[in-house]
C-alpha cells in the first residue's frame, strides 16, 4: 500500500510538467516582466527591477501552502475530475491574455469555473456540440474547499512585500502634472495534490474519500494553480496599503472557509461561498479604489527635499538602506529641494557623501558612504519629479 502511494506521488509530480498551465505561466511572466521593463525605460530611463520580480520571494511561501493544502485534500479525499481541472486552466489562461494580474486572483480563476460548471447544463441542455460527458462529476464542495484555502493563500502572499519591493510607475494626475504612484503586484504557481477519479489508489477507510464524486479508485496529480494580483497605490506608502488589503482579504477568506465547509453537510452553501468571496473581493477592491482617490497624491515634488519613489536594487542607495517614501533634505549639510540640486550636490562631495533623510514618521537619520565617479549616476535613487527626465535617476 504504501508502495503504491509513493508511487502515485511520483507518478502525479510527472504529470504536472504536462500541464501546459506550467509552460503559459512561465511565457506569462516574462511578458509581464517585459511590458514592465519597457514602461520603466519610458518613464525612468532604465530598468529598476528584473523581468522575472513579478515572481520574486513568492516560491517559500507558495511552496508551503502547496503543502498544507495538499495535505487538507489528500487527508478529506478531495476527488475532482480531470474535466474541472482542464476547465479552471482554460478558464485562468484565457483570464491571463487580458495581462491584469488581478483576473488571476481565485475569486475569479475558480469563481468563473465553478459558475460555468453549475451553470452548464441548463445552456448546453439543447445542443449537440459539446457533450455532457466532458462536465459530469463536477465537485461543487470541493471547489469551494480549493476557492477559500487559495483565497486564504492570496491574502498571506499579498502580505508578503517588503517596502522597496512594489513597482514604480508615473501617471497624469487631475491637476494635468505628473505623479508617482507603486504597483503590488505579484504572480505565482502553487502546486497541490488532489486525487482524480480512476487509479490505483482505492479507500483506505470508510469515511476515505469523504469529498468524492463517487467513484470507486483514485489517483494522485499534482496541479499547477497560477495565482497573481495588481493593486495601484496613489495616495500612501504602498506598506500601508498593503496592511489595509491583506487583513479583510484574510477574513474574507476564513469566512468562505467556514461556508465551504458548511457545504460538506448543506449543498448549497457551496454557490453561497462562491458568492461570498466575488462579492468580497470586488468590495475590498472597491474600498481600496475609493480610499486611494479620495486622498492627494503621495509621491509628488516636495519643497523640503527629495521623495524617494524607488531603489533600484543592487545599487549603493539599495546598499545604504535608503526607503521608498524618505525624503533626502541635505546631502552634506546643503539643503536640497531639486533633483538638480541633489545631483550638483553629490558632484561637489568629494571622495564621501553624507545625506540627512528624513523618514515618513517625521524622524531624521543620515547615511554615507565613497562616492566614486561611476556613481553619480548610478546611486540607484528614483524620484517621483518630473517626467521622462534624465535627472529622474539620481
Amino acid at each position: 500500500m504504501v508502495q503504491t502511494w509513493l508511487m502515485e506521488l511520483a507518478s502525479g509530480i510527472g504529470k504536472f510538467f504536462l500541464n501546459p498551465l506550467v509552460y503559459w505561466t512561465l511565457f506569462l511572466s516574462m511578458v509581464v516582466g517585459y511590458k514592465r521593463i519597457k514602461k520603466e525605460r519610458q518613464h525612468f530611463g532604465l530598468k529598476i527591477f528584473d523581468i522575472f520580480s513579478e515572481w520574486k520571494n513568492t516560491w517559500p511561501l507558495s511552496i508551503i501552502f502547496g503543502v498544507v493544502i495538499s495535505m487538507i485534500t489528500i487527508g478529506a479525499g478531495l476527488v475532482v475530475s480531470k474535466d474541472t481541472i482542464i476547465l479552471l486552466a482554460v478558464v485562468t489562461i484565457l483570464l491571463s491574455l487580458s495581462m491584469r494580474l488581478t483576473l488571476l486572483s481565485p475569486v475569479y480563476t475558480i469563481g468563473i469555473t465553478f459558475l460555468l460548471l453549475l451553470l452548464a447544463p441548463v445552456v448546453l441542455e439543447n445542443q449537440s456540440f459539446i457533450t455532457m460527458d466532458l462536465l459530469n462529476g463536477a465537485n461543487f464542495t470541493g471547489l469551494s474547499l480549493l476557492f477559500a484555502l487559495l483565497i486564504v493563500a492570496e491574502a498571506f502572499l499579498l502580505k508578503r512585500h517588503n517596502r522597496n519591493g512594489t513597482f514604480p510607475d508615473m501617471e497624469l494626475g487631475r491637476r494635468g502634472t505628473w505623479i508617482g504612484i507603486h504597483h503590488i503586484k505579484k504572480m505565482t504557481l502553487i502546486p497541490f495534490f488532489v486525487l482524480i477519479p480512476s487509479g490505483p489508489l482505492t479507500s483506505i477507510a470508510s469515511f476515505w474519500p469523504y469529498i468524492s464524486v463517487g467513484d470507486d479508485s483514485y489517483s494522485l496529480v499534482l496541479v499547477p494553480f497560477l495565482m497573481g494580483f495588481d493593486h495601484t497605490v496613489r495616495s500612501e506608502l504602498p506598506e500601508k496599503a498593503v496592511n489595509r488589503l491583506a487583513y479583510p482579504l484574510r477574513i474574507l477568506g476564513l469566512a468562505v472557509l467556514l461556508l465551504s465547509a458548511g457545504s460538506m453537510f448543506i449543498g448549497w452553501l457551496a454557490l453561497a461561498a462562491i458568492v461570498t468571496g466575488i462579492i468580497g473581493r470586488e468590495f475590498i477592491n472597491f474600498k481600496h479604489r475609493r480610499f486611494d482617490q479620495s486622498k492627494a497624491p503621495f509621491f509628488t515634488q516636495n519643497a523640503r527635499g527629495i521623495q524617494v519613489l524607488a531603489v533600484v536594487p543592487g545599487t549603493p542607495a539599495d546598499r545604504l538602506g535608503i526607503l521608498v517614501g524618505e525624503t533626502i533634505t541635505k546631502v552634506n549639510g546643503k539643503k536640497i529641494d531639486r533633483v538638480e540640486q541633489f545631483y550638483y550636490a553629490l558632484q561637489d562631495s568629494g571622495a564621501f557623501f553624507k545625506l540627512q533623510i528624513r523618514g515618513d514618521n517625521g524622524e531624521v537619520r543620515f547615511v554615507q558612504s565613497a562616492l566614486y565617479e561611476e556613481d553619480h549616476h548610478e546611486l540607484g535613487i528614483i524620484t517621483a519629479v518630473g517626467h521622462l527626465r534624465e535627472s529622474q535617476l539620481a
